[in-house]
């Protein structure tokens, strides 16, 4: 994955946010947060931004699923445990059967990771159209790449 444009490394640029709980047993042996437990809070964060989105309730209704089709982590600086970490999410993109997510998490400030993740919306194993609430939430939850 190439590295994120750096307008995605700002936090106001992100229309949702919310706090991280960090616990010990996210430890390594160098002492900061190891990757498997970033990566477990990106799938936290991709999750909860979907369903504050309507996701969960729209594509239970319909009968629809989602399926990850793809997730790329840049880990740019270490997190340590006990401070808690802050989740900017928003939309990058979406199309009639898909949308990609990007997520920022930074500590006390500074960025430590960054995420993006491409979803696609399935019926019955095959691709299906975006449920039309669903993309009507997600046109308010994109990630400001214009200048603010």
């Amino acid at each position: 994955m190439p590295k994120p444009d750096p307008r995605l490394l700002e936090p106001d640029r992100y229309p949702v946010q919310f706090a991280l709980t960090t616990r010990f047993q996210d430890l390594d042996p160098n002492h900061h947060i190891n990757n498997v437990a970033t990566a477990a809070m990106f799938e936290d964060v991709r999750v909860r931004f979907d369903w504050g989105a309507g996701l969960r309730e729209e594509m239970d209704a319909a009968g629809y699923r989602p399926m990850i089709v793809s997730v790329g982590i840049e880990y740019l600086g270490e997190a340590f445990y006990p401070d808690p970490m802050v989740a900017h999410a928003g939309g990058l993109s979406f199309g009639r059967t898909s949308w990609s997510i990007g997520a920022l998490l930074t500590q006390n400030g500074r960025a430590t990771a960054f995420m993006r993740s491409t979803v696609a919306c399935t019926r019955d194993g095959v691709p299906a159209t975006l449920p039309e609430p669903f993309r009507a939430a997600m046109e308010t939850r994109m990630i400001r790449l214009h200048d603010i």
